[in-house]
């Protein structure tokens, strides 16, 4: 049966964030409606069989366009060329820049907010071609490189007609699309794999403690909070929280939370915020210090990551 995503945790009260005295919270992305609601964006209409096991699909979606929770009996690639999107599932939310992709397998239940005007790109494969490993039966994020970029853009995203009868009456694929289809997927698993994602306590499983504290984080983002601060908003002691982290997500908190910040920052500068302002929204004191942690985590500076310097589609 598919997992259907839960948000947020519904059987532990949502703590208030642990504020200074007078200070304003800062909002996080999860806090703000969505401009548009659409359903699954019809993925049957591009439904893989095992005699045309890759299938394309493009849409141009506006910013703030939410898309339902959904799930299908395959799995799929989820990238932008341009714009920025959130995918989110009951295990976790992964922003995907033009640079990245994220890997959702067969059954996993996700939905998709988009950050920022986005030409938005999915492939869906057939259990014949797709990864089989025990790695890719979660969320992963992987590298877009120039090749597989220019795969993706050479491929038919026609959908099939509405009225067809069987998935076995689909067309066959062209001679091009049958030579793109095994070069994809072999650049799909050679692809470096990225810790891009902020991965949450499944819901109805684990310490109802962690996924509240979890969930009070990623509603203000820029709180910039100790451990011991937020740990005792949901009532536990630092030591329990810091090893729930590792025993429950696998991640230490300072992991973790660093993923939430870059999860809060990559899309404020996608819009083209300055990176003094984006560093002041994420909780840092210094836009040095900000930039450091960024270079760190992404290998390349903020500024990289501009709506305002994107490479055209």
């Amino acid at each position: 049966m598919p997992r259907t995503r839960l948000h947020p945790a519904q059987a532990a009260p949502a703590p208030q964030p642990p504020t200074r005295a007078g200070a304003r919270p800062r909002q996080g992305w999860r806090n703000k409606p969505p401009a548009d609601l659409v359903g699954s964006l019809t993925p049957h209409l591009f439904q893989p069989t095992p005699e045309r096991p890759l299938r394309a699909k493009k849409r141009h979606l506006l910013a703030e366009t939410e898309v339902l929770p959904h799930a299908h009996a395959w799995g799929q690639l989820t990238f932008s060329l341009n714009g920025v999107c959130r995918l989110s599932t009951e295990d976790g939310t992964f922003i995907v820049p033009p640079s990245r992709a994220v890997w959702v397998p067969p059954d996993m239940a996700h939905s998709i907010t988009v950050v920022e005007d986005a030409d938005l790109h999915t492939l869906y494969l057939h259990q014949h071609i797709a990864p089989a490993t025990a790695h890719w039966q979660r969320c992963v994020v992987i590298e877009v490189s120039e090749l597989m970029r220019a795969l993706v853009r050479q491929l038919d995203t026609q959908a099939d007609p509405p009225q067809r009868e069987a998935p076995d009456t689909a067309a066959r694929p062209s001679r091009r699309e049958a030579l793109i289809a095994p070069l994809l997927c072999d650049e799909l698993q050679q692809a470096p794999q990225i810790r891009m994602g902020v991965p949450l306590p499944v819901a109805g499983q684990g310490d109802k403690r962690l996924r509240a504290l979890c969930e009070a984080v990623l509603r203000a983002p820029g709180e910039r909070a100790t451990l011991a601060q937020w740990s005792a908003s949901v009532g536990a002691s630092e030591r329990t929280v810091a090893r729930l982290f590792r025993d429950e997500l696998g991640l230490s908190y300072q992991q973790w939370r660093q993923q939430v910040t870059l999860a809060h920052a990559l899309p404020l500068l996608a819009r083209g915020l300055p990176v003094s302002q984006v560093a002041s929204a994420s909780g840092y004191a210094s836009e040095s210090a900000f930039s450091a942690m960024f270079r760190a985590a992404m290998g390349q500076a903020p500024s990289r990551f501009s709506g305002k310097h994107r490479r055209p589609a």
